[in-house]
C-alpha cells in the first residue's frame, strides 16, 4: 500500500455543522468511591441531519463531579457529508465546570472508508446538540499490488 493523493494541491478547510439527535443512551458505573467523582461508561447512538447525514455510535468514559465533568470518546459515524458516503471515526473529549465547557476532536487519520477515504479533521460541539466539523480530504491508502 501507499498514499495516494485523492486530489492536487492542499485545500482549505471547509466547516459545517450538522444537528444530531441522542437515539440511546446506555450507561454503566464502573466507579462509584464515597468521596470523589463517579465515573461511567455509555454507549451513545446518535443520528446527524444537516451536512452531515447518517448515524454514529460512541462509547463514552465519564467522570463526574458535583460541580464538573469530563468525558472522552471513540465514535464511528456512517453518513453522507457533502455528498460522499461512507464511515469515518472522532476521537473527542470534554470538560464541564459548572459554568463553562470545552470540546475538542479529531477524525483518528485514515479512519474513512469509501468516499470518505481521505478525510481529516477537527470537530467540536459548540453548542447542545450540534457537531461542527473543519475538515480536508487529503492522501489515502491505495492498493497499489500488479
Amino acid at each position: 500500500m501507499q498514499l495516494v493523493e485523492w486530489s492536487s494541491g492542499a485545500a482549505a478547510p471547509r466547516t459545517i455543522q450538522a444537528e444530531f439527535e441522542i437515539d440511546s443512551w446506555e450507561e454503566t458505573v464502573y466507579d462509584e468511591p464515597a468521596e470523589g467523582p463517579k465515573q461511567t461508561k455509555i454507549v451513545i447512538r446518535k443520528t446527524y441531519r444537516g451536512a452531515l447525514e447518517g448515524t454514529g455510535v460512541a462509547e463514552v468514559l465519564t467522570a463526574q463531579a458535583a460541580a464538573g465533568a469530563g468525558y472522552v470518546a471513540s465514535e464511528r459515524i456512517d453518513a453522507t457529508l457533502e455528498g460522499r458516503k461512507g464511515t469515518f471515526v472522532i476521537q473527542h473529549g470534554g470538560l464541564a465546570d459548572g459554568e463553562d465547557q470545552s470540546t475538542f476532536g479529531t477524525v483518528v487519520p485514515h479512519s474513512g472508508t469509501a468516499d470518505l477515504a481521505g478525510l481529516s479533521g477537527r470537530a467540536t460541539e459548540a453548542s447542545h446538540g450540534v457537531l461542527t466539523l473543519a475538515y480536508t480530504f487529503g492522501a489515502v491508502l491505495a492498493d497499489t499490488e500488479g
